[in-house]
């Protein structure tokens, strides 16, 4: 891995941490943060029709690998979900309220560490897909922060999340494209394929249900399709 490399790996854990700083002197309401949702979940489904499994393809791994490999992730997500909703469910017994969306927070990082290895993975893979997917998902990350800006998420705790949020990505981008240079091409694109049920996962199950928590306004469906377009607009910049 080469300086320029590891100096494009931070440029989101960079974005991260100033969504943070943003979310801490302003709190959204409850539909901006809705909007906020929606463009996010519309960058992470660009990065997905447009970089991720395109990128798969390329791989030319096996199918058996990649619909193998695409099921264990989806397996993952839904303990996953059984999982949070189990500790939400205790948190609500016992009256706590230390926490927002404990899920959401949960998937939040791990859909970060999953971000982190695709853009090593990509930066693995060769040519131009690790650059335009460490920018692409930079967007994401920005608005995460405002994203799960809550009650209990606020002022200088949400920096705090977000810097996290910005070093998982960076670790994990360091160690995918660690542990993927030099791999075979079934492992890359299994890779790969596990980590788009993932990201499939943080659209359908959590941006899109936390946005559809308030009422739905029309120019939610415009702000969704402006999150696609602006990682579309992004991938298509770098060719």
């Amino acid at each position: 891995m080469n300086a320029q490399h590891f100096l494009i790996m931070g440029i989101p854990a960079v974005v991260a941490l100033s969504g943070g700083v943003l979310a801490a002197f302003w709190t959204p309401g409850h539909a901006t943060r809705s909007l906020i949702q929606h463009f996010a979940a519309g960058v992470v489904l660009a990065a997905l029709a447009v970089e991720l499994l395109p990128e798969i393809e390329r791989e030319h791994a096996p199918g058996l690998v990649l619909a193998g490999a695409f099921a264990l992730g989806s397996l993952f997500m839904y303990a996953l979900k059984l999982w949070t909703m189990r500790m939400e469910h205790a948190a609500n017994l016992t009256g706590s309220s230390e926490g927002l969306s404990k899920g959401l927070l949960i998937a939040t990082f791990i859909d970060v560490a999953t971000d982190g290895f695709i853009i090593g993975a990509g930066f693995a893979a060769g040519g131009e897909t690790g650059t335009i997917l460490a920018l692409g998902l930079s967007v994401e990350l920005l608005f995460l922060g405002l994203a799960l800006t809550s009650g209990a998420n606020a002022g200088w705790r949400i920096v705090a999340i977000s810097g996290a949020l910005g070093v998982t990505v960076l670790v994990f981008s360091v160690l995918g494209n660690v542990l993927l240079s030099g791999a075979s091409h079934a492992v890359i694109g299994g890779t790969l394929a596990f980590s788009a049920a993932a990201l499939l996962y943080l659209v359908t199950e959590e941006l899109l249900m936390e946005a559809h928590e308030v009422e739905e306004k029309p120019v939610s469906t415009l702000v969704l399709f402006g999150g696609f377009l602006t990682f579309w607009s992004i991938q298509l910049m770098g060719k």
